[in-house]
């Protein structure tokens, strides 16, 4: 065979290579090595630097203050994890029990102040805990108080603040465990006699267990990297381990012990989740299957009939204990479980919406001070947010870096997860683990890595910098909720159109984007929310001339508590709930589709 001859050959092996999905992964994944991987790599190279590699962890551990409060925080990040799961699991099971304009209604109640800002919300609990808030002027008016309480800044404020944040959080991995559940194994077992409280505890809870697990998890390690509301709700003795990064990046210390800090933050948020990935699967993370994993094979015969289930300690107490108690307790009426998923579900609804309205309320007020309800009604507060150049330069500044943001996310992840699911690479569960590991990292210990990389290259307090920084975890967001809307489109499609021989641009554009247009909408809204609210990453990574809006709550919730700060998270909770009207006719489209 001629040399001419080989050439188009060689150019058609080429094309056929470029075609393949899996290069689409190339940009997202460079990305990430260049903003994510390397100044975390970097983070690790700088708190070994002192005489000997352990000499900064040496230090960390032996002073009393940082290993206390390292202590202090996973207890508080677990004993919140055990309050969200008490809480969220009959929440769940309201949501899925009732149906219609109901189950609409309590979802949103749940799930929407989960898209609003961390720090909105903190705020929202202070004027509801205050001196002059609603429930220490309600204590008063019913008598059972002369004088306020204290009800900030202390562990309870904090347990509270922080559970509020972190409950959707759990709601929503309970539920989805809870919606795939077969309908038909409860009646079975209600048909053969059981009572509700049998049912829950021999069927119910054993099935959604995965689900409760994988909502434990992803709250304790969130809670972990928790430091906005400790700081704002909490007193001296509550002080969380984050608290203390931010605060050594604020003052002069020797370079490699604030490294050190963050570095042991960060391998223990690792090791909680190896361990947790290692049981579950790290798929609890991004809230979906082993992507492309072959389907396990059913054992044959004798094999299977051999591996009888083994009745552990557990097992055996819970039948000499529980069964015993469920037959007392299966005399009450079955009206009373009802009632007690609809009490506690409404405690839930009344705890997440309550503090949002009432701050939404506060910025009519006309007082000068935070008070509730308002003396009386006036705009006066939205007057001077709109007229303060100040605000208004750090609203527009938030604007462009989340749009800016949103762009680099959603060209970025979009093309991922399209990479994800339509190639047939291997190990497609590591690089989705890659692709969606910076929710994980708690933001104090990103903020940290990005900040001398992005003072080496010129980035810090620049719309680019803050933009990619922020993009950093719009990335995972998109990734998984276009993944999710890739593997609901049928491939028999797209296939089709290929035999007809159109090419796989023209595919994309007629079949699959129109398909993923909901998905890619919420995509866009959800990476933009995610910079518009983001205030870790830029607490490091901005400077003096550039303010964000997050930045200005910040500063003025710390130094000043006045109703501009109440204007400013209403105008925060329009935007949400406007985002999701205006995507609601899109999300109506795709359905019909």
């Amino acid at each position: 065979m001629t040399q001419a001859s080989l050439a188009p050959a060689a150019r058609e092996g080429l094309a056929q290579r470029l075609k393949n999905p899996a290069l689409l992964l190339v940009p997202a994944v460079l990305f990430l090595a260049l903003f994510y991987l390397i100044p975390l790599i970097d983070l690790f190279r700088v708190s070994m630097s002192g005489p000997t590699w352990s000499t900064h962890f040496e230090r960390v551990f032996s002073v009393p203050l940082y290993w206390e409060s390292l202590l202090r925080t996973m207890q508080i990040a677990f004993t919140v994890a055990c309050l969200c799961a008490l809480l969220g699991y009959p929440t769940a099971l309201l949501i899925h029990r009732t149906r219609g304009i109901v189950q609409v209604l309590i979802a949103t109640a749940v799930i929407l102040p989960y898209f609003i800002a961390i720090l909105i919300r903190t705020y929202a609990w202070m004027v509801l805990l205050g001196r002059n808030g609603p429930i220490n002027k309600l204590l008063q008016a019913l008598g059972l108080i002369d004088t306020p309480l204290a009800l900030l800044f202390n562990r309870g404020s904090v347990l509270l603040g922080m559970t509020a944040v972190l409950l959707p959080l759990m709601v929503l991995s309970i539920y989805a465990s809870v919606a795939r559940l077969d309908q038909g194994l409860t009646r079975a077992a209600l048909a053969s006699g059981a009572g509700p409280l049998a049912v829950f505890w021999r069927v119910l809870l054993p099935l959604t267990l995965p689900g409760i697990g994988a909502g434990f998890l992803l709250v304790f390690v969130a809670g972990l990297g928790f430091f906005i509301t400790p700081t704002l709700l909490g007193g001296p003795g509550d002080q969380m381990f984050a608290m203390h990064i931010t605060q050594q990046a604020d003052s002069i210390t020797g370079e490699g012990f604030l490294q050190a800090l963050a570095v042991v933050l960060l391998v223990i948020t690792l090791v909680v989740v190896g361990l947790a990935g290692r049981i579950m699967g790290f798929q609890f993370i991004w809230g979906g299957g082993k992507l492309g994993d072959a389907p396990a094979k059913p054992a044959a015969g004798k094999a299977a009939r051999s591996r009888a289930p083994r009745r552990g300690l557990a097992m055996v107490l819970a039948d000499m204990l529980g069964w015993p108690l469920l037959r007392l307790l299966g005399r009450l009426p079955a009206g009373w479980g009802r009632a007690t998923v609809w009490i506690m579900g409404a405690c839930v609804i009344v705890t997440v919406i309550v503090p949002i309205f009432v701050v939404m309320v506060i910025s009519f007020s006309k007082a000068s001070y935070l008070t509730f309800p308002p003396p009386d009604w006036s705009l006066r507060w939205y007057e001077k947010f709109f007229s303060d150049s100040n605000w208004m330069t750090a609203f527009w500044n938030s604007l462009g870096i989340a749009s800016l943001s949103a762009v680099i996310s959603v060209s970025l992840g979009a093309t991922a997860a399209m990479g994800i699911v339509r190639s047939n690479i291997r190990h497609k569960s590591a690089l989705m683990l890659l692709l969606v590991s910076p929710m994980i990292v708690p933001p104090v210990v990103l903020g940290l890595s990005l900040y001398a990389l992005f003072l080496k290259l010129g980035l810090v307090g620049t719309y680019l910098g803050l933009a990619a920084a922020h993009a950093i975890g719009g990335i995972p967001i998109v990734v998984v909720i276009v993944a999710a809307s890739l593997q609901a489109v049928d491939q028999r499609l797209e296939q089709g159109a290929a035999v007809h021989g159109a090419s796989p641009l023209t595919v994309f554009r007629t079949v699959t984007l129109p398909a993923i247009a909901p998905g890619l909408a919420a995509a866009v809204f959800f990476a933009f929310l995610h910079s518009f609210d983001e205030l870790v990453l830029s607490l490091f990574l901005s400077s003096p001339r550039m303010k964000t809006l997050p930045l200005m709550l910040w500063a003025d919730i710390n130094y000043q508590l006045n109703p501009v700060l109440a204007v400013v998270s209403t105008l925060e909770v329009l935007l949400v709930v406007g985002g999701i009207i205006l995507a609601r006719p899109v999300l109506a489209r795709g359905r019909a589709a």
